[in-house]
């Protein structure tokens, strides 16, 4: 039986905390795959994780087959087969946005190099840690010999948040409802939009009103991680990993017959995107691999609000450029 190698960055924290556990017990690849777990930590908190490291060795998981704990990152993504890229430089008092993209951009070019020299050639990679789209950029930019179709970022919590909301909104269960889409970035641009989507066979948008979707839905849906911020003094961390883990386990073993999932992926035009960006788009996925969704039509206000992401995504992109 294969061992299959998945890497964690950022491990100590409160995502990378939760998404170990998930990972070791099964929760990504099955009860019957062995994993070689790597956590990649910064050294000031190498201590806290080997701390975690204990704990996964204390619950005897039968699918851990190896841990390893280190600070560097040739070590993490040697033989890497999947990373969830979740540690990043968190904005702090009075930094600019472009600010934290720089910085950031120093993290995500030393982990790209990594897995460009380390990973295997199949890898496949989750930015989480954001902003998630951008470093997902950088991260590709500096691993020319990886397909690019291997860079991801993170979507799916965005996508769980919108089906949450709409199904309480229809007093459906989320497993009845198709189709959904969240377009764009990882941010409050996001376009959590059900003009295509089904609930119980029936169409969304004959069972909300517009005023609702428009003034409801869409702003709680993009402003959901500040809510919980404000709720438990913590930003989502047990819905993040899960999400993630959702994301990536969909891309390995297929979406839905009959449904799509939304995935941060890099541009190929679809859309009238411009390539160049990480762009969430609906995507169907099977054996292995992800495809985008084509020929759903757009209404003005769906048209305004794709480009309003990616108008900030091309921001992002032009304050980080000369480090691609």
């Amino acid at each position: 039986m294969s061992i299959k190698t998945i890497t964690i960055t950022g491990a100590a924290g409160q995502i990378g905390y939760q998404l170990a556990f998930r990972i070791a017990s099964g929760q990504l690849l099955g009860p019957g795959e062995k994993i070689n777990l790597k956590l990649l930590e910064i050294p000031a908190v190498l201590a806290a994780l080997n701390g975690g490291a204990m704990e996964l060795a204390d619950c005897a998981f039968p699918c851990l087959e190896a841990i390893t704990v280190t600070d560097d990152a040739s070590i993490a993504f040697q033989d890497c087969d999947y990373a969830f890229l979740v540690g990043a430089k968190p904005r702090g008092p009075g930094m600019e946005r472009s600010d934290l993209l720089i910085g950031n951009a120093g993290i995500f070019s030393i982990q790209g190099k990594a897995i460009n020299a380390c990973a295997s050639r199949n890898v496949k990679v989750l930015v989480v840690g954001n902003p998630a789209n951008t470093n997902a950029l950088i991260t590709m930019a500096n691993a020319p010999d990886i397909d690019p179709g291997a860079f991801t970022a993170m979507m799916r919590l965005d996508h769980n948040r919108a089906l949450a909301q709409l199904a309480s909104k229809t007093d459906a269960h989320v497993t009845k409802i198709k189709k959904l889409t969240v377009w764009g970035n990882h941010s409050t641009t996001q376009y959590p939009d059900i003009h295509h989507a089904t609930v119980n066979d029936q169409p969304a948008v004959n069972l909300v009103s517009l005023d609702w979707m428009k003034n409801t839905f869409i702003p709680n849906v993009q402003q959901r991680g500040a809510e919980i911020i404000q709720a438990r003094g913590l930003s989502s961390a047990a819905s993040a990993a899960s999400a993630a883990i959702d994301q990536v386990k969909n891309w390995i073993f297929g979406s839905a017959n009959n449904d799509w999932v939304s995935m941060a992926i890099p541009s190929d035009g679809s859309y009238g995107i411009s390539e160049g960006v990480i762009y969430s788009f609906p995507v169907v996925c099977k054996d292995g691999t992800y495809e985008i969704v084509h020929g759903l039509e757009m209404n003005e206000f769906s048209e305004a609000c794709l480009r309003a992401s990616e108008a900030e995504l091309l921001g992002e992109r032009k304050a980080i450029e000369h480090l691609l």
